[in-house]
């Protein structure tokens, strides 16, 4: 079985990658559920527009504070098969259920029914990267292995998003023509992935439990301690605008490549391809970037490269595709680190607020920058769709817009993700846990629990708990 890896020692790259495996099938749920789905339940299954509109936004606004709640669940678990290596194997049966539920649903369900399922859907899908990423910080601990590591789950969940758009081009040459039949196989793509995936983390990778020094269990005032943080504070507004930049820009993607660049459809898709396949480069190579510079100032230069490639779009000559891809590449290479950074800042953070706390806190440090995330996603469709109305951009099908609707929509895609992401990246401006802060929380840490480690085998020879001295 694969160990934690002490800090300083870096994990052997097939050891990272079978601990990545569990980003495929959730990266590749990702996709489906954003692009495909709703449009699945609408044009198949009969559900109103309305209804579906309405059943994703109730879930979601349920989901944030089921994401909160799983952290601290997760943080106070312990149990032989390890605190977050048990979540993830409890998580896949609920996601695997949910998922037959969806994409196998009988025509004309009923909003309960979508709300119900999309709840444990989301349910499943929160176990399954909460667990994972706060498994990361036991598994890796010193700084530039923990950018090594959560660079390689991006990387990988890159992977399965790409494996499953290629999954309804599989299923039309095995005879499986419809759109609808795409998407269910899809849905069993994500199906057998999951368990498959989940097997692999856990028979490759172990767990060290992490030891509580103190017996006091979660407290509101606990999550303020945590939350009122200035770095903290940095990691979530950062997090915000990184989510939220990118996202306005996906939200008028089509329009803006199509009613303003003069590009095809087709031309569009294949654009957007490149864009997410940069992101199988770039996370792993900021994550070396990271190493060498730190990681807020790699995430710093991201932010302001990515900001720069979108102007360049802007200037570019309309329906140029050979020269808009490579910036499309470069675009997605520098947005693929931002959420590598966020994380992998996130778990340095943890080390800190654990030897200050002597409680684990990891997964409920990850469910609060979850759930930024989540709220910048759901903010991304309102925002620029209502700037869209205000500008007077006619988005239905064959609509005629005016040259001065088509400028501001360019102006309101490139300003839009511009202020965002560069906000984003002013956030680590004056940002503390440097790596060689990081370095002595971390000897701290290690010395203390050996401290704890001799203390529990002195317990069970001699049967008297043992009470640790400081050293």
């Amino acid at each position: 079985m694969v160990q934690p890896a002490t800090a300083g020692t870096p994990l052997s790259l097939p050891r990272l990658l079978a601990f990545a495996c569990s980003s495929l099938p959730v990266a590749a749920l990702g996709l489906v559920l954003a692009v495909y789905l709703p449009r699945y339940f609408a044009a198949h299954i009969g559900v109103s527009l309305l209804a579906v509109g309405g059943a994703f936004g109730i879930v979601r606004m349920i989901d944030i504070g089921v994401d909160l709640a799983l952290g601290v669940a997760m943080d106070r678990t312990r149990t032989k098969w390890g605190r977050y290596r048990l979540w993830t194997v409890i998580g896949a049966p609920v996601l695997m259920l949910a998922v037959m539920m969806l994409f196998q649903a009988p025509m004309g369900i009923s909003m309960t029914y979508l709300i119900g399922w999309l709840l444990v859907l989301y349910l499943g899908t929160s176990i399954l990267t909460l667990s994972h990423q706060a498994w990361a910080t036991t598994l890796a601990t010193s700084y530039n292995e923990r950018a090594r590591v959560f660079a390689t789950m991006t990387a990988v969940g890159v992977l399965g998003g790409v494996l499953v758009l290629g999954v309804p081009a599989l299923a039309k040459a095995m005879g499986h023509t419809t759109e609808a039949q795409g998407v269910q196989a899809m849905g069993w793509f994500v199906f057998i992935l999951v368990p498959i995936a989940v097997a692999i983390v856990v028979a490759f990778t172990g767990e060290t439990i992490t030891p509580n020094v103190t017996g006091k269990t979660f407290r509101l005032m606990d999550y303020w301690d945590l939350v009122k943080r200035p770095d903290m504070i940095r990691i979530m507004a950062a997090d915000m605008c990184l989510t939220l930049g990118p996202g306005w820009m996906s939200a008028l993607y089509l329009f803006f490549f199509k009613d303003s660049r003069g590009f095809t459809g087709g031309q569009s898709s294949t654009l957007l391809a490149i864009y997410i396949l940069a992101g199988f480069a770039g996370a792993p190579l900021i994550g070396l970037l990271a190493t060498r510079i730190s990681k807020h100032r790699a995430l710093m230069v991201t932010s302001t490269c990515y900001s720069l490639l979108l102007v360049m779009l802007f200037l570019m000559p309309k329906a140029s595709f050979w020269l808009t891809a490579p910036a499309m590449f470069l675009a997605g290479f520098m947005a693929a680190g931002f959420g590598v950074m966020v994380r992998a800042m996130t778990a340095d953070l943890s080390d800190e607020i654990r030897l200050e706390q002597g409680q684990e806190r990891a997964g409920l440090m990850f469910a609060v920058t979850a759930l930024t995330s989540k709220i910048a996603n759901a903010g991304a469709i309102t925002l620029t769709f209502s700037v869209l109305a205000a500008i007077g951009y006619q988005a239905r099908e064959g609509a005629v817009n005016s040259p001065e609707a088509i400028r501001a929509l360019e102006l309101a895609y490139v300003i839009g993700p511009v202020v965002f992401v560069m906000l984003g990246g002013a956030c680590f401006l004056g940002y503390s846990l440097s790596a060689e802060r990081h370095a002595e929380i971390r000897s701290k840490l290690d010395a203390r629990d050996a401290l704890y480690a001799e203390s529990a085998i002195m317990e069970s020879v001699t049967g008297e708990a043992a009470i640790p001295q400081s050293r």
